[in-house]
């Protein structure tokens, strides 16, 4: 199972590309924002498959991530892919 995870941006890493840090639980990877205007750093955006959809305000992504972690192993899995892909 995939799931939209909400994460904050930390930096926008290459600006040509659209690629920006983001920090999910701990975990930060590069993620293209190419879909979304005005993508700032401590904004929360949505991933889904390495993509920001939508922005969300921090009380919504929060509430989404307290969510996830109550479904126990597809988020914990998540959680494990996204660590494999992990920013060096």
């Amino acid at each position: 199972m995939c799931l939209a995870i909400p994460g904050r941006v930390i930096e926008i890493a290459d600006e040509h590309n659209r690629l920006a840090k983001v920090e999910v639980s701990g975990v930060l990877r590069n993620v293209n924002v190419g879909l979304l205007d005005g993508v700032e750093p401590d904004d929360w955006v949505l991933i889904h498959v390495g993509f920001a959809l939508s922005k969300v305000d921090e009380d919504e992504a929060r509430a989404t991530l307290a969510l996830l972690q109550e479904m126990g192993d597809a988020y914990e899995q998540e959680l494990r892919d996204l660590q494999a892909s992990v920013i060096e």
